[in-house]
This record gives C-alpha cells, structure tokens and sequence, in this order.
C-alpha cells in the first residue's frame, strides 16, 4: 500500500564536519528528547574521516542549526541540501 504524498517526510541532508558524538550531544543539549524525535535526525553516510551526511525534518532544519551554532563543540555545516546527491 502506497502512502500519499502528503504523508511523506520532507528531509533536508546537511553535510557537516565534526564527530558523530558531538552533534549528537549538541543536538539532545540544545532542543532535548522531544526536539530529537520532532527532527528525526539520521546519520545517512561517512564521507570522509570528519564529515557526516545527516537527514533531517525540514520543518526543525532552523533548530538543528541553532544547536550546532549554540554548542561548544567544534561542528560546522557545510552544505545542505534536498538531495544527497546535491552535497558532491
């Protein structure tokens, strides 16, 4: 059975530099538990040694930045982008 488009998920990937941990820590610091679970945040691939592709819910794209710019760990975004593919 096929879910309406409507239903779907709209993601955004942020290509970022900075250790798993860390964005995970600023992350659950900044907007908490139920912050977590409204930006469904997923690691989707390693790029290189410090980059991460993280997929996240367009609607908290605006929160997740905050965190990484509010924390004391070193994360920097690189990119964003609608697509994966969009972030070479």
């Amino acid at each position: 059975m096929k879910s309406r488009a409507s239903a779907k998920i709209k993601r955004r990937y942020l290509l970022i530099e900075g250790s798993k941990e860390d964005v995970e820590k600023a992350i659950l610091e900044y907007i908490g538990i139920l912050g977590w679970a409204k930006a469904t945040p997923v690691f989707v691939a390693l790029k290189k040694r410090d980059e991460l592709v993280l997929s996240v819910d367009r609607a908290e794209l605006v929160n997740i930045r905050a965190a990484f710019e509010a924390s004391p760990y070193k994360i920097k975004v690189a990119r964003v982008s609608g697509t994966i593919k969009g972030l070479d």
